[in-house]
Formats: C-alpha cells, structure tokens, sequence
C-alpha cells in the first residue's frame, strides 16, 4: 500500500471544505428554522463560559458520528435520515469543517458547518442562552 504525502492541516480544511457549502450565522439561523439540526459540538467549559443556541443539539464531538448515524445503534432521536439538514458548530469554525466532512462520509449529504462557529453566531447577536447542558448519554 502506497503511503501518500502529509496534508498540513490548512490544505486539509481547503480539501474537506471543497466538498460542501458553508453558511454563515445568518443562513445557519434560517435553516434552523425551516428545521435544519444545530449540532453544537464544543466542549463543556467554552459552553458554559458562552451559552448555548437555543433548540441546538449538544453532542461532544468524539460521540458526533455514533449520534448523529441514523442506522447506528446510538443515533440521536434527532438523527431520522441521511436526508437530514445539519450545521455543525464548533467554537471558530474549525473542527465544524472536519466534523461536517465526517458526516458526509456517513451519507448525511447536506451535513455542513457554521463558518466563524459558535462566536460568528453570537456576534451576529443571534439567540444566545446562558448555562450548559449536559451532552447526550446513552
């Protein structure tokens, strides 16, 4: 088996990028409202130092896959079909990008991710609520 070159991580996030459209805060605000799943995968402490988006799933992102496979054994109530509508959100926007093209390998075709994450949205002065939530557990 032929090993290939190293990625750097920038030419990574181009490469998983390319393959889906981002949105932004505002367009991540609307396709929640036509029904689209908000997947905050941030962990507990930025959480509770910044809030939450109101009606948004909070799945720690080393559970995403398991969650949100809609033919696994550990699928979110949420996760009904590889048709779903996702935005992933991350803090800045990052590991949305991986997470997003993680999803895509899985068949979740319109899987995408909030460009800026979770501080784009607040910056928007879109919906923001104080506190955490616990992640989901099995």
């Amino acid at each position: 088996m032929a090993v290939s070159a190293p990625v750097g991580i920038d030419e990574l996030l181009e490469r998983v990028r390319a393959g889906y459209t981002r949105v932004d805060a505002q367009e991540a605000y609307a396709a929640a409202s036509a029904g689209a799943l908000l997947v905050d995968i941030r962990y507990q402490a930025l959480r509770d130092r910044d809030g939450l988006i109101p009606g948004a799933l909070v799945v720690e992102r080393n559970e995403l896959e398991w969650r949100l496979d809609p033919t696994g054994s550990h699928r979110a109530p949420e996760a009904t079909s590889h048709d779903l509508r996702v935005v992933v959100i991350c803090n800045e926007g990052y590991a949305s990008s991986l997470a997003a093209a993680s999803l895509h390998a899985l068949g979740l075709h319109r899987a995408t991710d909030l460009t800026g994450g979770f501080q784009a949205w607040k910056s928007a002065g879109l919906p923001v609520v104080e506190g955490a939530v616990l992640p989901l557990r099995r």
